[in-house]
């Protein structure tokens, strides 16, 4: 196969194999507990508008602004894997079966954006025709963008591991009723949020203010990343050993713990690492400082929001990093979808925690929300997708990379409450933001 061919086309100079996921067979809870009370949730006697005999429900009724879509495993009538929707919004609800348009889809995976694989127009192309795919939901979800606007915020809990892009699901437009089309997470604060094992926890238990130092660990391929904290009390390791250490030693008060590092995906929990530690390292850890404080994380390395299927260690559920992460009592978790190797994807993620970091009032997925639209605007008219190659037979590896800075912006993945926020301790022990640290 010659360097130009347009399936698995290594297209940019130097980039690394890219590690590509099959159907996962079905997963169902490793303990299935009746929902806990959530923060922001009101419960209700009422049973929902239009689910019937679907599987329970997380929640009866949600405060005003609040919705939740629950994506489940399930299969297909020639035992394919697949996927259920269920809806919540007030009495706006959403229920869709699974059918032969909710499938696993590999292709529209963000795992696959890389310089060595399928072109990153390709891959965006696929998405759209994924959400085109999906009208009873773009129909629930413009009704819900209707009724609370910009107060919207929706959490997408999605335990399949299919990986599939909620941020870039293609919403249509609706002049008629002021709905501008495009990625919903560019138009509509969206969360992740994840079956969290062994601690009784469904939805987000409550709004989180996390406040106080950053604690970082940086492998010193990317020290660089310490500079976006140089106005905040930081204190950074550049071996894990005593990060490890930190982090199980609540002392002042922890706003942000940040791992600036490469991660490793693979088929099985073994292969999942973060700085040459594997995931069961690192769930043998108390991390007590995240149970004591309630820190946001935050994963600058690759692939840190991939998930994958623990039947090889005898249990129906999927594993990960974020998962661990809330489990050990984290307030929220930013992950990457991805492969984010590259010098201008690393520039892209530390532009967003500086935009974190310096908006302390606004929540951590409102800010996410505006990243992803400025990276929309940057991109110009979606309308105009680049074509893989131009007139003269030639990859459009400028056109290409165009999609890619775009993808890039949407692997970004926030796990936890739609409104935390974080406060970062400037050096003279105030919050950055303005106001003291707790």
């Amino acid at each position: 196969m010659n360097g130009e061919s347009q399936r698995g086309a290594r297209w940019l100079t130097g980039a690394a194999t890219v590690m590509r996921r099959g159907a996962l067979p079905g997963l169902r809870p490793a303990a299935r507990r009746e929902p806990s009370a959530v923060g922001q949730l009101r419960r209700s006697n009422e049973p929902p508008s239009g689910l019937g005999g679907s599987e329970a429900r997380p929640v009866a009724r949600l405060d005003e602004g609040c919705a939740v879509l629950r994506v489940t495993r399930a299969e297909s009538g020639d035992g394919q894997g697949a996927y259920t929707l269920h809806g919540w919004c007030g009495d706006l609800a959403l229920a869709c079966p699974a059918g032969p348009t909710r499938l696993v889809a590999p292709a529209v995976s963000l795992g696959n954006v890389s310089g060595d694989g399928e072109y990153p127009s390709e891959i965006l192309r696929a998405i759209q025709l994924w959400s085109g795919n999906q009208p009873e939901l773009a129909r629930w979800i413009n009704r819900i963008r209707v009724r609370h606007g910009t107060a919207l915020r929706l959490v997408v809990w999605d335990d399949t591991g299919y990986e599939l892009p909620w941020e870039l699901f293609w919403t249509p437009a609706d002049p008629g009723r002021g709905l501008e089309g495009g990625p919903l997470g560019a138009r509509t604060v969206l969360v992740r949020w994840t079956t969290v094992h062994d601690v009784g926890q469904d939805l987000p238990r409550e709004r989180g203010e996390c406040h106080g130092r950053v604690l970082s660990y940086l492998h010193q391929d990317m020290a660089d990343d310490g500079r976006v904290f140089a106005r905040y009390a930081h204190q950074s390791h550049g071996e894990m050993t005593p990060f490890f250490s930190a982090l199980d030693s609540p002392a002042d008060h922890t706003g942000l713990v940040y791992m600036g590092c490469h991660g490793t995906y693979g088929p099985a929990v073994p292969r999942l690492s973060l700085g040459d530690r594997t995931w069961a390292e690192f769930n043998g850890q108390s991390m007590r400082v995240l149970d004591a404080d309630r820190s946001l994380v935050c994963l600058n390395a690759c692939h840190s929001g991939r998930f994958v299927s623990n039947r090889a260690q005898g249990e129906y559920a999927l594993r990960g990093f974020a998962e661990l992460f809330l489990r050990k009592g984290a307030g929220g978790c930013i992950v990457t979808a991805g492969k984010v190797g590259d010098h201008e994807a690393r520039k892209l993620v530390r532009r967003l925690v500086h935009e974190v970091a310096t908006h302390p009032r606004q929540p951590v997925a409102e800010t996410l929300r505006a990243f992803r639209a400025r990276a929309v605007d940057d991109f110009g008219p979606l309308t105009a997708i680049p074509t893989t190659r131009n007139d003269d037979g030639q990859v459009d590896r400028v056109g290409q990379k165009r999609v890619l800075r775009l993808l890039y912006a949407f692997m970004f993945h926030y796990y936890g409450h739609p409104l935390t926020t974080l406060r970062l301790a400037a050096d003279d022990g105030r919050s950055a933001g303005g106001g003291s640290v707790r």
